[in-house]
């Protein structure tokens, strides 16, 4: 008779469950990493493709390069191709440092931080359109110079911020300056 008043155990009875509160502490735990990850990433991409769209957007529009490709140039300047993709690989710096500060809180912390930055990519939309396309060396010199300048502040202003957001704006300065070489040079062509 007492067979008969037995229970079965039944694994979704929570009696009977052997699943201890730190096992789902753990799991609780992992589900949360894993979904701030994604948030990282979905940001990272956006952070980094915005100044990239931008960049072929104004490549695609105004980078056939007519005024550029009519100077006649001295025989270290950059071809046509490696100009555009100087400045790919600038925007895609620019907007992983970006992210770096974004992720730190810092655009909160250094408003101005995300003034440069948005200045910096007007800038360079404008020294595109500016010498490559109009061919107007002298504004465009006085455009890439402004950009140095964002470019200095955003690597004092990221640097306070993240370190590494700081570092990585000095290639990104490097290639300005040496656009500015260039642009200089095409002033007194």
């Amino acid at each position: 008779m007492e067979s008969q008043n037995l229970k079965h155990r039944s694994r979704d009875d929570p009696r009977f469950t052997t699943t201890t509160s730190n096992e789902k502490n753990r799991a609780n735990r992992r589900e949360k990493r894993m979904a701030m990850a994604k948030r990282g990433l979905r940001s990272l991409v956006i952070a980094v493709s915005f100044p990239l769209s931008l960049t072929l957007l104004n490549i695609y529009l105004f980078g056939s390069g007519r005024g550029y490709a009519s100077l006649a140039k001295p025989f270290w300047f950059p071809p046509l191709w490696l100009l555009h993709t100087g400045c790919l690989a600038s925007s895609f710096l620019m907007g992983l440092s970006a992210w770096f500060v974004w992720v730190e809180g810092g655009f909160h912390v250094k408003p101005t931080a995300l003034s440069l930055y948005l200045g910096y990519l007007g800038l360079s939309m404008a020294w595109h359109q500016t010498v490559l396309w109009m061919g107007a060396s002298w504004a465009g010199l006085l455009v890439n110079l402004a950009m140095v300048g964002t470019l200095v502040g955003c690597s004092r202003d990221f640097r306070k911020v993240n370190p590494i957001a700081g570092n990585s704006v000095m290639p990104c300065l490097a290639w300005a300056a040496f656009l500015a070489t260039v642009n200089l040079k095409l002033v007194f062509l």
